[in-house]
Parts: C-alpha cells; structure tokens; sequence
C-alpha cells in the first residue's frame, strides 16, 4: 500500500548547487546574477578539502542575495552531531529565517574520506542514528521561536521512515541511470502522509555535468537513454513541460540544479517559480 499524498499540488521552486570552482569574487558574481532568476535558494555541498566549508559560505551568501540558503547535504558522520545542529541553528539566525538544513548519511566512499580526514569511522548501521541526533539537536535549540527546514537525502527504508516523520523536504538518493518508472514508484511508496517537499536532484542538463552532483565519470547519453529523472533537456520549452510533468505524475515541486546551466534555466525558472 502507498501513502503518497493526494494534497493539491505544491508550488514549484528552484533551488542552485554553487560551490566555489573559482576565484571568490567570480562565485559572488555568479550569486548576484542568481539573484533576479526566479531561483528560490542556494544550495552549498558538504565536501571537505574541495572547497570552504558550507556554513561560512552559506552564510556570506546570504549577505550577497535575499535568497534563501541551504546546505546540499551536510554528511552526519562528519561532525559531532550538536556542532552540526549549532552551526545550522546559527545560520537560521544570522540569515533572518532563510536557511534550509540539508542533511544525509554522507556520499559514497565515506569511508575513505573519513579515513583521510583522520575521523573515527562510523558503521552504516549507525549513521542514521546521527541524523536524528542532528535534527532532534536543532529543533532543541530552535526552541519555540525559530524552526530551520530540514531536508533529507534517503535511500533506503529505514532512511525513508526517518525523513517521513521529521523531514520538511525529500529528495530521494537513486542510481542516476534508474529509469522513470522505479523512481516513480520509489516515490509512490513512500510514506508521505504528512505532505512534505518533493525534491529532485537534476545533475544533468542536455550534456552538462554539474560539479559536485555527479562524478566525473557520468554519461549524459546513458542518463537520457535510460530515460532517468536525473537528465533534463537544455531547451527551456522542453525542460518546462517535463518539469510540469514530474510534478503532476510523480509529485515533485522543489528542482535542483547545477550552477553551471542556471542561466540556460533562467528562462524555465522564471515562468515556472511559484506555480
């Protein structure tokens, strides 16, 4: 049996993966040019010694749009939990209420990275724990006043029931050659009872690879034969059809895309944003 929601259908927005590939005065130009888009948040990923750490960047971010900010996503097992949670709460502070907590277990070959990072090494059975930890953490400290949206990454079911009872927003982590019809019923079968965000994670637009949202050994002509969600098509008319059409037959509002093909979106984010 599925539970997916039957609520009215939720507004569309956007959201942009901007890591630092460049010089920082050219990523703080790229973020203003973001900024009268129609996009709705950027997004930074947690990766460490590639680029500066997520809090700090998210937050001089904001300081440069009045877009919402988020992290995409921050790894558990990385940090101690209540750092995370405290840095997290923090930014919704100092942002006015406009960061988003994106969080998940952490990439493939976590193991590695922890091992070179010289942090303890974190059994898989055990990284979901500190989700938990994370996110009942923040809502402690958020208190009564304040509540940072959550967004989680999950894979399998038990990662699936945790985000459907604390989550805000979902996007589901898939093999990026998975076709429509199982992440159509990978989304069918969640639990979504409560009517939370539906994410997609887009690292593919016609032959661009997003930095950071695919690995570099990632086939566009693969992802599009096999039909896969993780493929848009650069033509703004075509994108904006089939963005409407994932909506309406599988239920997702909130797309996420690379910055590198933001501007050839611009033109689908504006007409779509909102509706």
């Amino acid at each position: 049996m599925t539970h997916t929601s039957t609520r009215q259908a939720r507004r569309l927005r956007f959201g942009v993966v901007a890591p630092i590939t460049s010089d920082v005065p050219t990523w703080l130009d790229q973020l203003r040019g973001l900024a009268d888009t129609g996009y709705s948040t950027i997004l930074m990923p947690d990766v460490p010694q590639w680029q500066p750490a997520p809090g700090p960047a998210l937050a001089v971010a904001a300081t440069i749009t009045d877009l919402r900010v988020g992290s995409w996503v921050y790894a558990s097992p990385v940090r101690p939990a209540w750092s995370t949670a405290w840095e997290a709460h923090s930014l919704t502070v100092l942002t006015g209420g406009r960061f988003e907590m994106g969080i998940g277990t952490g990439r493939p070959g976590l193991a590695d990275q922890l091992r070179e990072l010289g942090l303890p090494q974190v059994p898989a059975n055990q990284r979901l724990s500190l989700v938990r930890d994370v996110i009942m953490s923040l809502r402690e400290l958020d208190g009564s006043e304040l509540r940072t949206p959550v967004a989680m990454a999950v894979g399998g079911p038990k990662a699936q029931a945790l985000a459907a009872e604390l989550a805000d927003t979902v996007t589901f982590v898939m093999p990026h050659i998975e076709a429509r019809a199982e992440t159509t019923q990978r989304v069918r079968d969640f639990d979504n009872r409560r009517g939370v965000e539906l994410a997609l994670h887009v690292p593919v637009i016609g032959d661009t690879v997003a930095p950071f949202m695919a690995g570099p050994d990632t086939d566009p002509a693969a992802i599009r034969a096999a039909d896969s969600l993780a493929f848009l098509p650069a033509d703004p008319a075509a994108a904006a059809e089939e963005i409407l059409r994932r909506r309406e037959e599988i239920g997702f509002s909130y797309f996420v895309f690379g910055a590198d093909v933001a501007a050839v979106l611009a033109p689908v984010v504006a007409k779509l944003a909102g509706r």
